[in-house]
């Protein structure tokens, strides 16, 4: 039994997002159909984090248990194979230690999340940004994101159907950059509550728009309450950008 760990890119719109489910199709079961062809196994690929509908990613980072004797070169070319026609993309793949955990082992994951600030509609964007017509303020979004930055109760930016098991969270960072009409929010947490970027950004879009200040976003944290929350952005802008990892056992060659 060889453990692979395996970097995923995918384009979201088409699942139902990363977790294996019935009643739509998931990047997950997606790839390990892909592996089932390639090996003949059915497999468990576990991941870093899930990612809701219609949300991206460029470095999901996976783990998978494979009996078959395959390098990993071959395995990675064989699966994005079957993978086709499908927006998924192993985009990198190595052995791991045996004891390596994709999810366990995580302890940073950042996204990124992409606002075009424009009249015109999107064209080359479209599904890949949240288009905003209504001017917004970059600099006054990014200077209350800071608010959010740190250890807090996190209830009002967490979904009702959110799993964790306490709303506290470490935002380690909540960065707010603007290049003409693209307005992009880095965000970086050893991990996050189910829907609490997408909650945090659409907050941020009131600030920018003026509608809410810095205070009102202080006093929505406050309030620890899903009804205090102004707006919960759509899945289309966002994107698990990367997780990291105390150390990397890519090198790690077991004994066959």
């Amino acid at each position: 039994m060889t453990r692979f760990r395996l970097t995923v890119e995918y384009d979201g719109a088409p699942f139902m997002g990363w977790q294996r489910q019935r009643h739509g199709p998931s990047v997950q079961g997606a790839i390990e159909a892909a592996i089932l062809k390639t090996t003949g196994e059915t497999v468990v690929v576990t991941g870093c984090g899930r990612t809701d509908a219609g949300v991206h990613a460029e470095g999901q980072v996976a783990h998978v248990d494979v009996e078959r004797a395959i390098d990993a070169f071959r395995l990675m070319e064989a699966v994005n194979a079957h993978l086709r026609p499908l927006p998924v993309a192993i985009v990198a793949c190595d052995i791991a230690d045996p004891e390596f955990h994709a999810r366990f082992d995580c302890i940073g994951r950042s996204y990124r999340y992409r606002i075009v600030n424009r009249r015109a509609p999107l064209v080359l964007d479209r599904g890949r940004a949240w288009q905003v017509a209504v001017a917004l303020d970059a600099a006054a979004m990014h200077d209350a994101a800071q608010l959010l930055v740190g250890r807090h109760d996190f209830t009002t930016f967490r979904s009702v159907r959110c799993q964790a098991r306490s709303p506290v969270k470490t935002l380690d960072l909540l960065m707010v950059k603007c290049d003409g009409p693209v307005i992009t929010i880095a965000a970086a947490a050893r991990s996050f509550l189910h829907h609490q970027v997408r909650s945090m950004v659409g907050c941020l879009r009131l600030v920018g728009e003026g509608r809410w200040s810095a205070g009102d976003l202080a006093a929505a944290l406050a309030a620890r309450n899903r009804l205090a929350l102004g707006v919960n952005a759509p899945p289309d802008g966002l994107t698990f950008v990367a997780a990291s990892y105390a150390k990397v056992s890519a090198d790690f060659t077991p004994e066959r």
